[in-house]
């Protein structure tokens, strides 16, 4: 029963690290996902996924107060390239939320499937 246990959890935690594509990203907008932009400022307001929030590094570390009301809710999180994202994703994970994921590639995936961003 104990080994069951484990790879539930195991097979959940794989899941909430996953990294989306940038399809299965316009699906979780669909679904009113959380889109969080972690990149500097002025890459934001060159180019974001529409209805991203930029985030700044002290949001980050205080996520679980920042996003309280969205612990069970889909979250993406996004960078330039991903990398900084699945770290962040990590953080949340360990802050308690369920469903985290990272825009795999990041921004740089999204322009290359020729996906629309929003300025401003």
């Amino acid at each position: 029963m104990a080994l069951v246990i484990i790879a539930y959890e195991t097979r959940l935690r794989t899941q909430a690290l996953a990294a989306a594509s940038p399809q299965d990203v316009v699906r979780l907008m669909n679904h009113n996902a959380l889109l969080l932009d972690i990149r500097a400022p002025e890459l934001f307001a060159a180019g974001h996924l529409a209805g991203a929030r930029h985030v700044t590094p002290e949001q980050l570390t205080k996520a679980a107060d920042s996003f309280k009301k969205y612990k069970d809710k889909p979250i993406v999180l996004y960078c330039e390239s991903g990398a900084l994202a699945a770290s962040a994703a990590r953080s949340f994970l360990s802050q308690g939320f369920t469903q985290v994921c990272s825009l795999r590639g990041g921004v740089a995936a999204w322009r290359s499937d020729n996906l629309p961003l929003t300025k401003g």
